[in-house]
């Protein structure tokens, strides 16, 4: 599949880590908000979580079918 965020066939999920008040997590939560429709659009069998906590500084993680779970840290974006 071809397009914008089409994701790999070995990805079996994403999460998105964010506070939902916090100045830190403002590009992550904008981001979202603009990118995850096209996201789930393009991937409709991935999950993609979004899970907000208060306090939490903004992150991703991925998991893969043949390899360990993977962090990135979404600061400074």
């Amino acid at each position: 599949m071809s397009g914008k965020y089409a994701f790999t066939k070995t990805l079996k999920e994403v999460r998105f880590l964010f506070c939902q008040t916090a100045e830190h997590s403002a590009a992550t939560r904008s981001f979202l908000t603009r990118a995850y429709p096209i996201m789930k659009k393009n991937n409709p069998l991935t999950p993609i979580m979004l899970r907000e906590a208060a306090g939490t500084s903004p992150r991703c993680m991925h998991d893969m079918v043949w390899t360990r779970s993977s962090l990135r840290r979404l600061l400074q974006l």
